[in-house]
């Protein structure tokens, strides 16, 4: 399953970078005949559906031709991360500092796993969020940006972190 991975993320990178897409994420799902391969594409100004639609076909005549996912059928997926993308590189964490971010950590960190705060900086594998307040679910008084809140957080502790919409 490993190999039949890195050969389909291989085949979808190439494609898409010759379109100035980037693949966030490739995800294949399911056994037998209910396998669903999940492509996820961004570009800076966000994916158009012609983007979607072109990487699909182009990448889905690829896996067939070199039989990438053997043993049958699947679904193909090609859509964009979305308004609440999910973080999954260091090069994410780069890319989206100064935006809100909501992460849960695999160990607590004073004596918390669940964080929503704005991402001040990623430096050397480790975060820094600026807490608005909102922590863990518990309600806190909001506080002025000079009070905030500053935790820092090893990227190897992160479990799950997406992007908060801001609208």
């Amino acid at each position: 399953m490993a190999l039949e991975h890195e050969k389909v993320r291989e085949i979808a990178e190439r494609v898409a970078a010759s379109s100035g897409l980037e693949v966030v994420e490739v995800e294949l799902r399911g056994g037998g005949s209910s396998r669903m391969l999940r492509i996820t594409i961004d570009k800076p100004g966000g994916v158009t559906h012609e983007d979607c639609a072109n990487l699909s076909r182009e990448v889905g005549t690829i896996l067939d031709v070199e039989d990438a996912v053997p043993g049958g059928s699947y679904l193909l997926e090609v859509s964009s991360p979305g308004l609440d993308r999910r973080l999954l590189r260091p090069a994410d964490y780069e890319r989206f500092t100064g935006s809100r971010v909501k992460l849960t950590t695999r160990e607590p960190v004073d004596g918390n796993r669940h964080f929503e705060g704005r991402l001040e900086s990623f430096r050397d594998g480790r975060i820094t969020l600026q807490l608005g307040g909102k922590a863990s679910g518990k309600k806190k008084q909001q506080q002025p940006a000079s009070q905030a809140l500053r935790l820092e957080i090893d990227l190897d502790n992160v479990e799950k972190a997406n992007l908060v919409p801001e609208i």
